[in-house]
């Protein structure tokens, strides 16, 4: 498998491997909403100059109503949560971090570029006590496994006993927030990290928030610097986040495209796994024979280097991506057993 093709968004690496143009695939590799809505109109000048401080709090303000964080919340706004995932072992207390596993990989590379110990972790309620950091992925990238939200704050209350920290990693929680941490934070002994791009479709952008206690907002504020995030992103970030009826209507699209992907991966009879709206995983035996049949076709999915056995799909724009997506799967299948 190639290295370049174990991480959504390759597309660039598939078609150099497999052929074709980038516009003949269908690209389920990722799990960013595939339609996001226009654009709003945006004054020149904004790519002119530096991101104002006028502007950056306009952004937070927008981000704190559409998360629902409280007033004594600390918000921070940063060049995608990939940002602040790398920063916040340099921030958080020392000792080591366990970690959700298997869960979005970067979590435990960050802590371990740090010099951190990493300890796997299967389930939130087994964290350590030797832990100084718990990081949890809600719904977890990438089998969509969902933890509820009062089994969340039990941990950040038992960690923030003890001087640590819980990190809940929400990038996909915007589809169905019913679960969100954004409301708690500011407690003691908790972040949040909220991604902007996945749930807008805007992923190019590069935005994403930190909801935390103000102390440690600050802190990771000052390490980030001025002007971190650019002025487009804040514009649009803020006025996004701010249309309840745009975010209503994106959230029932999502539900439509999930129902629409799940239904064609069960069709062509595979059982998609978790409970994430912006992907699925599915388990078959000798997967990335399949992620290859599947290429060779023209659609690209996402493998796993460490499970042979999983692929993760995806949403599809629409029923005829869906329909795309089923005949594929069926003709692709006989060939794993052949």
């Amino acid at each position: 498998m190639t290295t370049h093709l174990v991480h959504g968004g390759a597309l660039g690496a598939a078609v150099a491997r497999f052929g074709g143009r980038r516009e003949d695939w269908l690209d389920l590799s990722t799990g960013i909403n595939p339609v996001p809505p226009p654009l709003p109109e945006l004054e020149p000048a904004l790519f002119a100059r530096l991101p104002e401080a006028e502007l950056e709090a306009e952004a937070r303000e927008a981000a704190r109503l559409h998360y629902g964080a409280a007033p004594e919340a600390g918000i921070v706004a940063a060049p995608g949560s990939q940002a602040l995932i790398s920063l916040l072992p340099h921030l958080l207390p020392s000792g080591p971090a366990a970690i959700l596993h298997p869960a979005y990989a970067e979590h435990a590379r960050a802590f371990r570029a740090a010099g951190r110990a990493v300890l796997g972790l299967s389930d939130p309620a087994d964290a350590p006590a030797s832990a100084a950091v718990a990081v949890v992925v809600n719904p977890n990238n990438p089998d969509g496994r969902r933890f509820s939200r009062e089994s969340l704050l039990e941990l950040a209350d038992a960690m923030a006993a003890r001087g640590g920290w819980l990190v809940v990693d929400e990038a996909f929680m915007d589809a169905d927030p019913r679960e969100s941490l954004g409301p708690d934070a500011g407690r003691p002994g908790l972040v949040v990290l909220r991604s902007f791009g996945k749930f807008f479709g805007l992923a190019g952008l590069r935005l994403g928030f930190a909801l935390t206690t103000r102390d440690l907002a600050a802190g990771i504020h000052a390490r980030l610097g001025p002007w971190s995030v650019s002025g487009p992103a804040l514009a649009v970030g803020a006025r996004l986040m701010a249309d309840r009826e745009t975010i209503a209507a994106l959230r029932a699209a999502i539900a439509v495209r999930s129902a629409l992907t799940r239904g064609a991966i069960a069709a062509a009879g595979l059982c998609p796994e978790g409970e994430a709206a912006l992907f699925s995983l599915v388990s078959v035996p000798n997967a990335h024979a399949l992620f290859e049949a599947l290429a060779r076709r023209r659609i690209l999915v996402r493998p796993f280097a460490e499970r042979p056995d999983w692929l993760r799909f995806g949403v599809v724009r629409d029923a005829a991506e869906a329909e795309r997506l089923r005949a594929a799967l069926e003709a692709a299948l006989p060939e794993l057993r052949a």
